[in-house]
């Protein structure tokens, strides 16, 4: 799946259902989706690329740069790390006096990149690889996180997607238009609320108490239950704001079907 990044949460793009055990995609499984990205708006607008430690291999790694796209991608702790004197090293040996190093030019998975690698206090690694300064690939790799508050909108914090009994995966893609369609529709509510209702309540370590997608889903169902006039006009307000929504969805739906078919 990709997602693009909408504040604290990922709006979903395109995917694909993987016809494999592993659940593990292939280079050739990313460079088709993103493919259909890049046909749809262009390389210039991708700002980067992020991904995790599944989201690896040179194959991919070449693409990425052949095409220009910044990208910045997790890498598993096994992997061998050339330095630019050409020394090979594992990433026990480069974090064996510091929890914290930065090195540009290297060579992992046989291309050549910028490399950070971070003792974590579990006693794990986080190694990122990417071509941008090694300094700025932990900022980019928090990016990351928004397509994790996606799958939690969809699945337990959220619309159980996992619960569903279908087993087509034509029907699941389709199960999924649907659902991503009222993860936004949540999220705009959300968002109106905050802006013209009632703020959200930040709390101390500075998040907000509900996010917009939560408070969005809550509003609606209470609305599909609640008789209170007051609220019923808020209710009324917040329809006509989804009715346009959808709309402006199916004007860019009609147009992206003309670009990629």
């Amino acid at each position: 799946m990709i997602v693009a990044r909408h504040d604290e949460i990922g709006i979903p793009l395109f995917w694909d259902l993987l016809d494999n055990r592993s659940g593990n995609s292939k280079a050739e499984n990313r460079k088709e989706l993103l493919g259909k990205v890049i046909s749809l708006i262009g390389v210039d607008r991708i700002s980067i690329v992020v991904g995790d430690r599944e989201f690896i291999g040179h194959e991919w790694f070449k693409y990425l740069k052949d095409n220009n796209i910044s990208f910045c991608l997790r890498i598993p702790k096994s992997h061998l790390i050339t330095l630019k004197n050409t020394m090979v090293y594992s990433v026990n040996e480069l974090l064996s006096t510091q929890t914290e190093r930065y090195y540009q030019d290297c060579m992992i998975d046989g291309i050549w990149c910028n490399i950070m690698l971070k003792k974590l206090h579990d006693g794990d690694f986080l190694i990122l690889a990417g071509n941008l300064p090694a300094k700025q690939l932990g900022g980019f790799y928090r990016r990351r996180w928004s397509i994790e508050v996606f799958f939690q909108a969809v699945k337990g914090r959220g619309f159980n997607l996992e619960n569903t009994h279908l087993k087509s995966s034509d029907k699941i893609k389709k199960l999924l238009v649907f659902v991503s369609i009222a993860v936004g529709i949540c999220i705009n509510i959300g968002k109106h609320y905050h802006k013209k209702v009632q703020k959200i309540k930040t709390k101390k370590h500075g998040y907000k108490s509900n996010s917009f997608f939560r408070k969005g889903l809550d509003i609606l169902r209470e609305g599909f239950r609640n008789t209170n006039q007051g609220f019923s006009k808020i209710w009324r307000e917040l329809l006509n704001i989804l009715t346009r929504w959808i709309q402006i969805q199916l004007t860019q739906y009609q147009y992206i079907t003309k670009i990629i078919g």
